[in-house]
């Protein structure tokens, strides 16, 4: 049986590929013989446009023979000989100017359209002027037309004179390369194939050396032997090879001398790590595969832990929404984008809801890739359900504060209306101050109740479509006099074609009043307070400007949370509640609200609502 070694598989793989070259040879040769016959195909082209030319010059001479008609008084005859020969002419123009080969011929082309259009122009006059001076048409006829026609009929015909003398001179050209290509081929062709002879019988001992090291070194690592060596005396494609093989054997051997037990125990340590962990954890690689869960996560989304690995995450987690955060994870390589109040999930249980606060993290190697993201649930259904009962006991007791707090201001506004003049000054200025104190409590328990009621979902909102111009007609009108009081300036404006937005009304009037106070609150005299409205996408950007106080950098990320207050000498009254309220009114549109402040510049706030019918 005939032994295939490596030298004679590499010797007849350059038979082949010899085989080939001359193969590839004779076809080079056959088609450059062909390249005469390719060129006068290429010079068909010049062809066409000598052609072209041809027939507009016979077009442009037929049409001065009818201004000739024309000028002997047979106008309608010669008018209608003019318009169809210059129908002719344009045609031919046309495939002329659509046929350009030469280098020039474009100007050329262009220089005898506008010979010819002032040609055109030319016999339009002439024909104004035989119908009112037929005695000065022959004139004009003589120093005007005569002379454009002979112009475009010259540029014609050196349109044609150039396509012949390109055709004749390439179609020469062609024929003498095609000659010299035929030669230069075969001679190349002889000389390659003497050094491919050579190089492949030189190439093969050099490749052999190397191949018949690796070969016995591999023999070696696979009966145990991984101290073997491979010398290495080039830099080339097989000295890489041999270097990579000694590395590789290295590897093997240091791989061999690890203890396999701990490090399976160590894999093992980390799974129980993850699995006896309360909080849900699910871990996927950047194929969105699950690679590894913990019981709690199981339980979160309803599967079995055994039937959990190697899932595809829509398979185990069926939420279009915590999919789209992974991925957004997983492309970007960074934390997702969640907007706040949105990295809550909700599970029904036995009638019941659970609130999961979920975080996504992506985990890096070393060397800064990206190895897997991990989707991490925390229970946090026992603070929603005391959130919830606070929420409840605010509600109830603001309820129950309101009636008796109503009855002492009133008790109180009797005593200051009847007793007074009974009282000493000492004694006006308690019960004074005892009035001013009860009504910044009832203002109090006023708003903790429709925050409550608010939080709670039970304000009712009564939605419709509303211009915003009559939003800030409302919110200006309340708030102008107190306004012009201060010395502050106070105006809207709305930018043109601003939609209608859907809304309630009064509830959204009370945000806008109450953000245009906290302004008046914090800008001084000679201030301004400005309203806009503009658009962005679905919704219309509502925003308050002032030039006032501003807000501290270390407040701007607290100052919608409840009772958060700047400390000034303006914020007499305040309770703090009323931003908390305005962002929850706005979250019950459908909207967002935010501050951008600079101290001791001003402040801007911005709230957005869905615009009307979308």
């Amino acid at each position: 049986m005939m032994t295939w070694t490596l030298s004679k598989k590499i010797l007849i793989g350059y038979g082949i590929i010899l085989t080939l070259l001359i193969i590839i040879f004779i076809w080079a040769i056959l088609n450059l013989l062909d390249l005469g016959e390719a060129s006068d195909a290429i010079l068909e082209e010049n062809y066409k446009s000598i052609i072209a030319a041809e027939n507009m010059i016979n077009a442009l001479e037929r049409q001065d023979s009818a201004i000739l008609s024309l000028l002997l008084g047979y106008d309608t005859e010669g008018s209608r000989m003019f318009l169809g020969n210059e129908i002719e002419f344009l045609q031919w123009f046309t495939r002329s100017k659509e046929n350009i080969t030469i280098s020039g011929e474009d100007k050329l082309i262009e220089l005898i359209e506008k010979k010819y259009n002032s040609y055109l122009a030319a016999f339009s006059e002439l024909k104004i002027i035989q119908k009112a001076r037929r005695s000065q048409a022959e004139l004009f006829y003589q120093e005007e037309i005569h002379p454009l026609f002979m112009s475009v009929r010259e540029e014609c015909v050196r349109l044609r004179d150039m396509n012949e003398t390109t055709m004749f001179n390439a179609s020469r050209r062609a024929h003498r390369i095609a000659h010299r290509a035929v030669w230069s081929m075969i001679s190349v062709g002889i000389v390659a194939m003497g050094i491919g002879l050579i190089f492949s019988l030189i190439l093969t001992g050099i490749i052999v050396k190397p191949v018949s090291q690796i070969m016995r070194a591999t023999a070696k690592i696979s009966k145990g032997e991984y101290n073997v060596e491979v010398s290495v005396n080039s830099s080339d494609e097989l000295g890489q090879l041999a270097t990579e093989f000694i590395k590789m054997a290295k590897k093997l051997k240091d791989f061999n001398d690890m203890n396999i037990e701990q490090i399976v125990a160590e894999k093992h340590k980390s799974e129980s790590i993850i699995r006896s962990i309360d909080d849900g954890i699910l871990v996927v690689d950047a194929d969105l595969r699950i690679t590894n869960i913990n019981p709690t996560a199981c339980e979160v989304f309803g599967v079995d832990l055994d039937r959990t690995s190697g899932k595809h995450f829509l398979e185990v987690v069926k939420n279009e929404e915590l999919y789209r955060y992974v991925s957004q994870s997983i492309e970007t390589g960074t934390l997702p984008i969640i907007d706040e109040g949105k990295d809550i999930l909700t599970v029904k249980r036995d009638d019941s809801n659970r609130y999961y606060l979920f975080s996504i993290i992506p985990v890096y190697s070393d060397k800064e890739a990206m190895l897997s993201v991990v989707l991490l649930l925390r229970n946090i259904t026992s603070l929603k359900e005391v959130d919830k009962l606070k929420s409840e006991f605010i509600m109830i007791a603001s309820h129950e504060l309101r009636t008796p707090l109503t009855s002492i201001v009133m008790s109180i506004d009797l005593l200051l209306e009847s007793a007074s003049p009974s009282l000493s000054e000492r004694e006006n200025q308690l019960l004074q101050s005892a009035h001013e104190e009860l009504l910044r409590i009832k203002s109090l328990v006023n708003d903790l109740l429709d925050l409550s009621k608010i939080e709670a979902g039970k304000i009712e909102m009564t939605f419709e479509v509303v211009p915003v111009e009559v939003l800030f007609e409302k919110a200006v009108t309340v708030l102008k006099p107190q306004a012009d009081e201060r010395k502050i300036e106070l105006t809207y404006e709305i930018a043109d074609a601003i939609p209608s937005v859907k809304a309630d009304t009064n509830k959204i009037v009370w945000v806008l009043t109450n953000l245009i106070s906290n302004a008046l609150r914090y800008t001084g005299e000679g201030g301004h307070i400005n309203i806009s409205a503009d658009k962005g996408g679905p919704q219309v950007h509502i925003n308050v400007k002032d030039d006032g106080v501003g807000i501290p950098h270390e407040l701007q990320s607290r100052i919608f949370e409840k009772f958060v207050q700047i400390k000034t000498d303006r914020n007499a009254g305040g309770t703090g509640l009323g931003l908390a309220i305005c962002r929850e009114i706005v979250r019950a549109h459908g909207g967002t609200i935010w501050v951008d402040s600079v101290p001791g510049e001003g402040s801007t706030f911005t709230f957005t609502l869905p615009v009307g019918g979308e």
